[in-house]
């Protein structure tokens, strides 16, 4: 570890993961081991988000609700 606390990883590691310079790496502690791994990026997150929520909206709109808006815009 440098000074600075950065460390390098090993290039056998870096090219079988295939990580690139700018992939973000999510850092834990187990017992007395570093784990790293891929950081989860914001558009997985928005994804499961999205779908946490997808439907929840039944009856807010009326049938034919989005057919009616879409012709509008014709």
């Amino acid at each position: 570890m440098s000074a600075k606390r950065q460390v390098t990883l090993p290039i056998r590691v870096v090219e079988d993961l295939g990580l690139e310079p700018g992939d973000q790496l999510r850092v834990d502690a187990e017992g007395d081991k570093v784990i790293l791994s891929r950081a989860e990026t914001v558009g997985p997150q928005r994804v499961r988000s999205i779908k946490a929520v997808a439907g929840s909206l039944t009856g807010s709109y009326g049938p034919n609700y989005l057919k009616k808006l879409r012709s509008e815009w014709r």
